[in-house]
């Protein structure tokens, strides 16, 4: 297990250009390990999880040339191979959830596997939808490993229980295998990566109010595209201009999906001055270059993050909690109970290490309410191997006093592997 040292930070300055969106990589990834061609993509994520996703690809058939950044994909034409080992998905529930909709209509039998964190996360979320389509999945009380035995799907019209894009994108990749066309509808509409992405690879798909309609039958014909900059990633160097009032950011190449600008709302609403200097399309996302200076906080209180919000920050959630002791009036996380089952128990591990640092806070079963105007001390930090929870609170210690330690922060390397090094760039240690 690696430990970080992070100091105490006088300023934020400088420029950076982020690793590529994960969630878009993901799915780039994927549909294009099915599609007919070579799909090339830059500007790739340098995080473990969509590589996860890649390699899973390459076990179906699929030829996968990993140049850094740059991944070249050629794809099967529309038919996975019988894979001789099982599909490791490492650490990412993403690239379970959603590899078991793509490759459930294919006739083989699948057998998906993870590291241990993966095999406590939910997966009969995925299996209600799939099985009623005619998907055969057994689990193991609820959990990975999977294994899928494949065959003929048919359409379904869906409602999703839960807020989540994961089980949406099962579906939806399932249902342009499927016989008929499958619908879907979301209580709270969830980020969109996959309605672009599908697009992008030539499948048609159209929304009619809340619901998403997708033929079945269709094929899909590589691209050439750039993944946009990861804004979750640029979530914890957002929130560190939060804390320093002659902050200067720069952020070139950042995914601007107006499903994930929640995150810029937010950050507007405690102080940040975001100026957006340019913006283009590419493949359904936008892409941009934004400018980030600290001012006086717009929310006049304490402010809540709850109910359809808490559905579009789940990931950014834990450096937001993380920074709350020291904005004006505080953080109210309400909606939340997902974070108990991600990659860690979120809301008890940010509670442990905010109690570490010397924090006043409220735990709930679904959420936090930290009051603001605290000052926090240096502390050992309890990371529980989750990437979020490691870069979080090196966050919060830029402005702790003295020295904290993040035990297992080779955690960021799931998704963020030059974390560390950017934050000494930018902070001048």
């Amino acid at each position: 297990m690696a430990t970080q040292i992070v100091r105490p930070a006088r300023t934020l300055q400088g420029s950076l250009l982020l690793p590529g969106d994960k969630s878009i990589s993901h799915r780039y990834a994927m549909l294009a390990g099915l599609a007919e061609g070579t799909t090339r993509l830059s500007n790739f994520s340098t995080g473990a999880d969509p590589h996860s996703s890649l390699a899973c690809m390459a076990a179906l058939g699929a030829k996968v040339e990993d140049k850094g950044t740059h991944i070249e994909v050629t794809g099967t034409g529309g038919q996975f191979h019988q894979p001789t080992v099982a599909l490791d998905c490492g650490n990412s529930g993403s690239t379970m959830r959603m590899l078991s909709g793509l490759i459930a209509p294919h006739p083989h039998t699948f057998t998906l596997i993870g590291d241990h964190s993966l095999t406590l996360r939910p997966m009969e979320r995925i299996r209600k939808p799939l099985s009623a389509m005619g998907a055969k999945m057994d689990l193991v009380e609820g959990h990975a490993p999977i294994t899928i035995h494949g065959g003929p799907l048919k359409a379904i019209d869906f409602e999703t229980p839960i807020p989540s894009a994961q089980v949406k994108t099962a579906v939806l990749f399932a249902g342009f295998q499927a016989e008929g066309t499958t619908s879907l509808a979301e209580s709270i509409r969830t980020r969109d990566h996959s309605e672009h992405a599908l697009r992008a690879f030539g499948a048609t798909l159209t929304r009619k109010d809340d619901r998403l309609f997708i033929a079945g039958g269709q094929k899909l014909t590589a691209i050439e595209a750039t993944v946009p900059g990861d804004l979750s990633s640029a979530a914890f160097f957002l929130c560190a201009a939060l804390l320093f009032p002659d902050a200067n950011l720069i952020l070139d190449s950042l995914g601007m999906n107006p499903t994930r600008s929640a995150l810029l709302d937010v950050v507007t609403l405690l102080g940040g001055k975001i100026r957006v200097l340019n913006v283009e399309e590419k493949h359904g996302e936008l892409m941009g270059t934004i400018q980030v200076n600290t001012g006086a906080p717009v929310t006049k209180g304490q402010l809540e993050i709850s109910g359809a919000l808490t559905a579009q920050l789940i990931d950014e959630l834990p450096v937001l909690a993380a920074i709350a002791p020291y904005t004006q009036h505080g953080i109210l996380i309400r909606d939340a109970k997902e974070l108990r089952v991600k990659e860690s128990d979120r809301i008890d591990l940010v509670a442990r290490n905010l109690r570490a640092m010397g924090a006043t806070f409220t735990e709930h079963e679904d959420g936090l309410d930290i009051p603001g105007g605290q000052k926090l001390h240096g502390a050992t930090i309890d990371s529980g191997s989750d990437h979020r929870i490691a870069m979080a609170f090196a966050i919060a210690a830029l402005r702790a006093e003295g020295e904290t330690e993040i035990d297992g922060a080779e955690a960021a390397g799931i998704s963020f592997p030059e974390f560390f090094s950017h934050l000494k760039e930018l902070c001048g240690n």
